[in-house]
């Protein structure tokens, strides 16, 4: 069963994200939450989902830090994060890529956008 984490520590965009993925539970993936850094960190280690949705700005570990710990020091460079940031000039990009984030998208998404690379990285 495919596993999906969502790390925001806005309620609000959780939610909205949330809402957005939920029509692939129907189809058997399974949406996991977390609000900070370091719950995040624990749920990476814990569930292993093929997909995180990851904030950048959060409280304990931002979001680049804990891109760098999965990819590079838990070397588990097999899940895919997307980094979803209110962050968007080209020095944050370029900061998210560094830390090793397989794509970097801007707050407000588009939520066909957020389902659509949801479903082509999760081979649905």
């Amino acid at each position: 069963m495919p596993k999906v984490l969502i790390v925001d520590d806005e309620p609000h965009i959780r939610i909205l994200l949330e809402q957005t993925l939920e029509e692939l539970e129907d189809e058997g993936v399974e949406l996991f939450f977390a609000v900070n850094g370091e719950e995040a960190l624990e749920s990476i280690w814990r569930e292993k989902p093929e997909l995180v949705f990851l904030d950048v700005m959060m409280p304990k570990m931002n979001g680049f830090e804990v891109c760098r710990k999965v990819k590079a020091e838990l070397t588990l460079d097999r899940i895919y994060i997307i980094m979803l940031t209110a962050k968007g000039q080209e020095f944050d990009k370029k900061k998210g890529v560094e830390a090793g984030a397989d794509i970097y998208m801007t707050k407000p998404f588009n939520p066909d956008d957020i389902v659509e690379k949801a479903r082509q990285v999760l081979g649905l």
